[in-house]
């Protein structure tokens, strides 16, 4: 299966580590002439060819799946869920493998092969008809159907331009920052308008093609710059320290927290002297039991899985700390993901937007984009300037009032999902359609506009406020990190997405009774979901508030500084003798 383009990106996210190697390295780096402006364009292109492709698969796959493989529509959804819960799992195991092992131009060369090798044989089985289900009437009960078988190139685009002799370098990495961006918003707009009517046009075998060979040659414009790229590389993995702290502190605990800051083990250079007391049991990670056996002969812990420092301890403990609020953002993601069933929705609907102008099911998913593409724009140009006179906040409005913003207004979307589909599915009973899932209602699908436009604005307010939430609260060398938990709230949203679906399929189809997710939407009750959604959506903004309040008050710093951070990636960290 062709790799989403969530995993992509944040696959290239991920693999982001800000802190550059040795000065003469890099500066060697730069006499060679590698990096720079003109590596661009073979990343740019690579990634919107990788985007168009992507996203342009994305949106009908629920229909190749309902009518080429006659699936059900819990089925297939939920399929599509874990293949988002698998492609942003994927990223986080590339962005390990690309820290510690492979490097970024590997991880990113691997990647964008694994696409088009998936891409690929998604089209030849568009080709090959043996490869799917003999064709059948939707209704009819001989049916058989298919079984249930068993983020990198920002970080890569930034290591080109990273020259820190230039006093622009940061302000020119953030125009770059934007630039790239851009070209996903236009590719994704391209992929959900150009991509979807080829499809629904020119079928199956043409509409699968296209992407695939956007892949490629996305593919072969990356590989045409390699030997211009500045390649970093490989060292420790942040990654690495999570499972050490835990492991160090099980070893440990038997023994009691020492009143002595000499027994714990101290980074060379670091500022801390003692860990606090906040998740306190995770402090016998960095006791030095017995300097003879835990440490070398200069001082340094021999171990790190058996002893830990107190910065290691203390990232740990901060990351810990945002993981409630970040937990918050799953019940939105999870609202978006619907898409599925809102697609079956426009697509049983009148989808004129002109008499001689139809809007294909697949692209209502363009209003989300242009939504978050145009509020990015005017919140960031217009009301950020407006607001930081009555705020005083650089920023507008805090980080936390947008992602609860960002929640409300996703919970007002299930809302409306939820009337506009129980006056979908009166309006198709009242015409007679009941019997009928392929029959086009009288009702304007543009009545799904507005929820696409709310959950776009919903994700633009709580995504950039909760990944600047992070850069808030971690320093510049530990913004990976902050992409890291993002991408793990939309892999956990899908997998409570596909649990929900076959759950709620399962209890609402038990003794005969039509299920509120059956393939047939106008028997079914698609409103009652929408309607479970919005009182889940209740519940997780009350869970928001109180994270926020048990969080406390941003003070603006970081939980932890980049002194911590530079003393955790030396190779060992000096320790402090017991006294």
């Amino acid at each position: 299966m062709a790799a989403s383009s969530e995993r992509n990106s944040t696959r290239h996210l991920l693999a982001m580590r800000d802190d550059p190697p040795e000065e003469s390295a890099r500066e060697l780096v730069f006499e060679s002439r590698k990096g720079g402006f003109r590596t661009i364009p073979f990343i740019i292109v690579n990634e919107s060819f990788e985007k168009v492709a992507s996203y342009g698969l994305l949106p009908n796959m629920i229909f190749y799946m309902l009518n080429d493989y006659h699936m059900e529509v819990a089925n297939a959804t939920t399929i599509l869920f874990l293949w988002s819960a698998l492609s942003n799992g994927l990223a986080l195991v590339g962005a390990f493998l690309s820290d510690s092992y492979l490097g970024r131009f590997r991880v990113i060369a691997l990647g964008s092969f694994s696409s088009l090798l998936g891409m690929t044989l998604l089209w030849l089985t568009a080709m090959n008809p043996q490869l799917k289900p003999p064709p059948c009437s939707p209704l009819s009960s001989s049916c058989h159907s298919a079984t249930l078988a068993p983020a990198y190139f920002l970080p890569f685009l930034l290591d080109q331009l990273d020259n820190k002799k230039n006093s622009n370098n940061e302000r020119l990495q953030q125009s770059f920052i934007n630039w790239y961006y851009a070209s996903i918003g236009v590719s994704a707009i391209l992929a959900l308008t150009v991509i979807i009517y080829i499809q629904d046009q020119y079928g199956w075998r043409v509409g699968f093609g296209v992407p695939a060979i956007l892949m490629l040659l996305s593919l072969v414009m990356f590989l045409l710059g390699s030997s211009l790229y500045i390649k970093v590389n490989t060292e420790k993995s942040f990654f690495t320290g999570f499972f050490q702290v835990p492991v160090a502190a099980f070893r440990n605990r038997n023994i009691a927290l020492p009143d002595q800051d000499s027994a714990y083990n101290r980074s060379h250079n670091s500022f801390l002297t003692a860990p606090t007391m906040k998740l306190r049991y995770l402090n016998k990670a960095c006791i030095i039991r017995d300097p003879q056996q835990y440490l070398n002969p200069h001082g340094y812990a021999s171990n790190p899985w058996k002893l830990c420092t107190i910065d290691q301890v203390e990232f740990l403990k901060a990351v810990l700390r945002v993981i409630p609020i970040c937990s918050s953002g799953i019940m939105i993601l999870l609202s978006m993901f619907q898409q599925s069933f809102s697609i079956i929705q426009a697509n049983s609907m009148d989808r004129h937007l002109f008499p001689s102008i139809q809007i294909p099911a697949g692209s209502f998913t363009v209003f989300t984009i242009i939504t978050m593409t145009v509020y990015v724009v005017i919140y960031d140009r217009v009301l950020t300037p407006i607001l930081v006179k009555y705020t005083g906040n650089p920023r507008g409005l805090s980080t936390k009032l947008r992602m609860g913003l960002g929640l409300l207004l996703s919970l007002v979307g299930t809302v409306l999902c939820a009337i506009v589909e129980s006056i979908r599915r009166r309006t198709a009973i009242n015409e007679g359609l009941a019997d009928k899932p392929d029959a086009v209602t009288s009702m304007s699908a543009m009545w799904l506009i507005p929820q696409y436009s709310l959950f776009g604005l919903a994700e633009a307010m709580n995504a950039v406020g909760q990944i600047e939430f992070y850069y808030s609260q971690f320093p510049k060398s530990m913004y990976s990190m902050g992409m890291a938990l993002h991408t793990l709230s939309t892999a956990l949203s899908s997998l409570v997405g596909a649990a929900l679906v076959r759950i709620v399929d399962g209890v609402t189809g038990k003794g005969g009774n039509v299920s509120w997710l059956s393939s047939n939407i106008n028997k079914g009750h698609l409103d009652y979901y929408y309607w479970l959604l919005t009182v889940m959506g209740v519940v997780n903004l009350v869970y928001y508030f109180l994270c926020c309040w048990a969080y406390g008050p941003m003070d603006g710093e970081p939980l932890v500084r980049d002194e911590m951070v530079e003393s955790e990636e030396r190779p060992q960290s000096r320790a402090t003798p017991l006294a």
